[in-house]
């Protein structure tokens, strides 16, 4: 007999938020991990006070009341808005793109007068079908911001020319013609107070979770542990890669503590131009307001992928896209185990949609709907 009603694999925010709603419905719920830790890429730890986002920086924001009312229950918001920076050749610009950044780089004072420069510099360009991303991001904002905002960034994130990625990629470039430098248009946004950490290690009160534990290992020791399992790890990997590998970018991260109070006075600081391998530098302690005399910084450099090391970004081409609509018929033969999460469905996900997903999967499987 199963000792559990159901398997979680993966504790990051898809797994846990399943996890908490399965475990109060009256199920058994064990949640495995293969890291140390809990929370998988939202992951924070204390490094000398300050709440450190090992892998990235990750700002929840959302307009779906309903996400926004769930994450509430587990953690406090801070009241932290995402106005992160440009930095081209010593130049700063305001992102996203927005009236401060316009009035920096033309010195235009009206949204008329912004519309009309953008304006005369896509008809210089004179494209009428996009050919690549490059032909794309000139069609949509002119040769000013491409050259200065897209393209040395876009090469190094894809490690790609920008004439060799697919206009797909790109399908707007939104201009806001307001002097608003609020990163996103959602409605409720923050930064849980105390870290993301805390907030998972609440979803997942009084249920059992072995971190340091691979699945495969798991159920060559033990056998078919729970009734069902909810697979949030890479779907590629289950399948033993027999059909071929998924591709995606992955990122390398160098952390330094600095023992100045203030580095760069914004939590996040975009650098532009292609020859700076990184393509931003955190400084964490902006995301909760910190006062202490020394900072923790991390520049951010994208990276090739190969299997083994982390996954970050999936590579949704024409390729990547069609290997994974064939491993998804295999995970529709698979009775028992359902695919979720940002690996499990080969999708990016932004933290809100990533919990919203969940709660799909948690009416289909618990008949609870949130």
């Amino acid at each position: 007999m199963s000792h559990y009603d159901y398997l979680v694999v993966g504790a990051g925010i898809s797994g846990a938020v399943f996890a908490r709603e399965a475990a109060d419905a009256g199920k058994r719920v064990l949640v495995i991990d293969k890291r140390e830790h809990l929370a998988g890429n939202v992951y924070t730890e204390d490094v000398d006070g300050i709440q450190f986002h090992r892998y990235g920086a990750h700002i929840f924001h959302t307009s779906m009341k309903n996400v926004w009312d769930y994450v509430n229950r587990f953690a406090e918001f801070n009241n932290y808005v995402n106005s992160p920076i440009a930095n081209y050749r010593g130049e700063i610009y305001n992102l996203p793109f927005n009236m401060n950044t316009f009035s920096k780089m033309w010195g235009v004072r009206t949204p008329e007068e912004a519309r009309a420069k953008i304006a005369e510099q896509v008809a210089a360009e004179n494209i009428d079908e996009p050919r690549n991303l490059e032909e794309q991001a000139l069609s949509l904002v002119g040769r000013d911001i491409f050259e200065k905002l897209v393209k040395g960034y876009t090469e190094k994130q894809w490690g790609r020319s920008c004439s060799e990625l697919p206009a797909s990629i790109i399908k707007r470039l939104p201009c806001r013609f307001t002097y608003d430098n609020n990163y996103f248009n959602d409605r409720y946004q923050g930064i849980p107070i105390g870290g993301y950490t805390a907030m998972v290690e609440r979803m997942l009160e009084g249920i059992e979770v072995r971190l340091n534990t691979d699945y495969k290992d798991l159920i060559a020791r033990e056998g078919q542990v729970a009734e069902r399992t909810i697979y949030c790890g890479p779907i590629d990997e289950f399948f033993d890669y027999r059909l071929g590998t998924l591709e995606y970018r992955s990122l390398r991260f160098e952390t330094e503590r600095l023992d100045e109070e203030n580095y760069q006075g914004v939590a996040v600081v975009n650098y532009t131009e292609r020859e700076i391998p990184y393509t931003r530098i955190i400084e964490h302690k902006h995301f909760e307001f910190g006062t202490q005399d020394h900072t923790v910084i991390t520049r951010e450099y994208p990276a090739d992928w190969a299997p083994g090391d982390e996954p970050y970004y999936p590579v949704n081409d024409e390729r990547n896209t069609a290997l994974y609509e064939q491993y998804a018929e295999l995970a529709r033969e698979q009775e028992n185990i359902v695919f979720a999460g940002r690996l499990g469905a080969y999708k990016y996900y932004d933290m809100d949609k990533a919990i919203a997903a969940t709660f799909d999967l948690i009416e289909s499987e618990l008949g609870i709907r949130l």
